[in-house]
């Protein structure tokens, strides 16, 4: 009988999975067998950090049993019917070896970036500028990107108003953006006033942190 690792690969709190199963054949006797042999299948599940170093933890279970993984790169094998065998740390070279190529073809995680301007402007504040940069280095590692440009206002003002200005900061901020050499059709600009507060106030407070553009780069 002989067996090959498979791999369930996790990723921070909300686990990502991907595996491959194979299976243990039966080794063929030379007279004919009175039953048919039986096929088992056999997975090790790893647990892997998240792009932030992040881990989180699962259960595995099976036959008779559960083992909890909750340290980075701490394995465990399972075979169907059994209970899963003692959890073990998989080397890093075997987890490269083993998951590498899969985790080298997952897509780039979404990057999110907050903008903020002046009071009832569509000027950017200085810090904001400065990272406009980083904003468009983003895009580009991202290519192909889709990218969502969305304004945001306080709630001073008029809730027309309001509208009217966030939708001048999601075009100002694309047009910056194009200015860099980001392609515009590559954009999709939304507004949404004082709607969807990021400091929740009351009417007619000039909340700076409210006064923003979320740009998400997928």
């Amino acid at each position: 009988m002989s067996s090959r690792r498979n791999v369930l690969v996790p990723k921070g709190v909300a686990p990502l999975a991907v595996c491959v199963s194979l299976f243990l054949l039966a080794t063929a006797c030379a007279t004919m067998p009175s039953q048919p042999p039986t096929a088992r299948s056999s997975d090790t599940i790893i647990l892997l950090p998240d792009d932030q170093g992040k881990t989180g933890a699962i259960i595995v279970s099976g036959a008779g049993g559960d083992q909890i993984l909750s340290e980075p790169r701490q394995a465990v094998t399972v075979t169907t019917g059994d209970t899963p065998r003692e959890p073990f740390i998989m080397p890093r070279k075997e987890v490269d070896s083993l998951v590498g190529p899969a985790l080298a073809a997952l897509p780039k995680p979404p990057a999110q970036f907050i903008l903020y301007f002046e009071h009832d402007t569509t000027r950017l504040t200085k810090e904001s500028l400065a990272h406009l940069e980083e904003v468009v280095r983003t895009i580009r590692e991202h290519a192909p990107a889709d990218v969502s440009v969305v304004g945001h206002t306080d709630t001073m003002g008029t809730k027309r108003y309001n509208n009217r200005l966030s939708l001048k900061r999601a075009r100002a901020v694309s047009a910056l953006l194009s200015a860099k050499g980001v392609d515009l059709a590559s954009l999709e600009i939304t507004y949404h006033g004082e709607d969807n507060l990021l400091v929740p106030t009351g009417d007619q407070v000039p909340e700076p942190r409210n006064r923003r553009v979320e740009v998400t780069v997928r």
